[in-house]
């Protein structure tokens, strides 16, 4: 018998909100989180704008002996567990260090600290400058490492790569080593800080994301006609993934049971998802096999969709396969029309909308779309500018990555 695997922890530091609750009312009330980017000139970009942190101050939780030996994605990473365990409330002293664990996940990892390093190096006279920390910073299984560390936490350790795929990855390895038995609990999720001039140039240069810098707020607006690309956010989401049966012995809350997950790969191209969607769409219906669901009884589904004026459509022809072309009551929404697109991280922050969703009893809006695709079926149903109050008692998370990698993840009421 496989062991159920219940969510007992929640944090998260996002575009909208340094910490869960504020993210969530936030997320219910449409805010957006884009604006022109701070943290370096972009003023010669094409994208100008993203979706940065907002009133963040990490001396407020890291000294400086912490910030000196970490990168930017790692410390968001700290913040967002430091959250979530909290949140748990389970005690290491009552627990064997061996049983808890962290699977956690990054795109990019030390993205800017590997720039920093590397500009300085070719400014300069050909002789290597690299601080000691060079290496142990940029390195992406760093994040996961120093969760550990801060917390004395024994268990499995390692990071996942999947692209924007990453976070529901990393959620999917946490979920099935648990109820394998090879551990307690496992703190997951993902981080990103990819606000950097060579993350904005790279991906600005592939035409990836919007260039409405004149209008950043209404720049992410997934399935919407005129849609032209993605909006980068940066940010970390942490869950407490902990064995059912553990968990309702130290009587823990439970926000929501996770009752499968499932990743496939498109084997179609570098960067484009496939048209008709073949992975994503097994993707999702193994997901729900698993769970002992159908798509009928998804009552909220919080798509990937980026605001691409393809990934949007491969997208919804994967929900179309599954649904079998017939209406469905399911509600689909794009959490990403606020956050913007968080790369690793965003697996992880939409998972926790998707758990608030089912705690709260409400679906959060797609902001910014005005007039669907036409090639969108009337089928399907959407939320669309305001938040709406909906029985919410199966949530399933969509996400997808460059190179084919598709990871989806089913939360279920306790």
């Amino acid at each position: 018998m496989l062991n159920r695997v219940v969510i007992t922890g929640l944090g998260a530091l996002t575009p909208l909100g340094n910490n869960v609750e504020t993210y969530w009312q936030n997320l219910v009330a449409g805010k957006s989180g884009a604006a022109t980017i701070t943290r370096f000139d972009a003023s010669l970009f094409r994208t100008q704008f993203a979706c940065e942190l907002k009133d963040f101050n990490i001396t407020e939780h890291l000294d400086k002996a912490e910030l000196k030996r970490t990168d930017t994605f790692t410390q968001y990473a700290l913040v967002a567990a430091d959250e979530a365990i909290k949140d748990s409330g389970f005690d290491l002293s009552k627990m064997d260090p061996f049983d808890v664990g962290i699977i956690w996940g990054s795109g990019q990892g030390g993205m800017e600290t590997f720039e920093e390093q590397v500009t300085e190096y070719a400014r300069g006279n050909g002789q290597p400058r690299f601080s000691p920390f060079f290496v142990p910073k940029f390195i992406s299984n760093m994040a996961s490492g120093m969760i550990s560390i801060r917390n004395g936490f024994m268990g499995i350790n390692y990071t996942t790569v999947s692209a924007c795929a990453t976070s529901n990855t990393a959620i999917m390895d946490a979920f099935n080593y648990i109820r394998l038995g090879k551990a307690k609990i496992i703190v997951t999720g993902g981080s990103e800080a990819p606000i950097t001039p060579a993350s904005i140039g790279g991906f600005s240069s592939m035409k990836a994301m919007s260039g409405r810098n004149s209008d950043p707020q209404h720049a992410s607006r997934p399935f919407d006609i005129d849609r032209d690309g993605f909006v980068m956010g940066e940010g970390a989401g942490a869950l407490v993934l902990e064995d059912y049966d553990h968990a309702v012995s130290r009587g823990a809350h439970i926000y929501a049971e996770v009752t499968g997950a499932s990743m496939t790969a498109d084997a179609y191209h570098m960067t484009a998802t496939h048209p008709e969607g073949l992975g994503a769409a097994r993707a999702m219906q193994q997901a729900l096999t698993e769970s002992g669901l159908s798509i009928e009884d998804v009552d909220y589904l919080n798509m990937h969709a980026t605001s691409t004026p393809v990934g949007d459509l491969s997208e919804i022809n994967a929900l179309l396969a599954v649904t079998k072309g017939k209406e469905t009551n399911t509600i689909i929404g794009s959490t990403k029309s606020m956050t913007g697109h968080l790369l690793g991280a965003a697996g992880a922050i939409e998972a926790i909308a998707a758990i608030k969703s089912i705690e709260n009893q409400i679906i959060p809006p797609t902001i910014n779309t005005t007039t669907l695709d036409p090639a969108i079926p009337d089928s399907l149903k959407f939320v669309l500018k305001d938040a709406i109050d909906h029985k919410v008692k199966v949530a399933m998370s969509n996400t997808f990555g460059f190179g084919g990698h598709n990871g989806i993840v089913v939360f279920k009421a306790i």
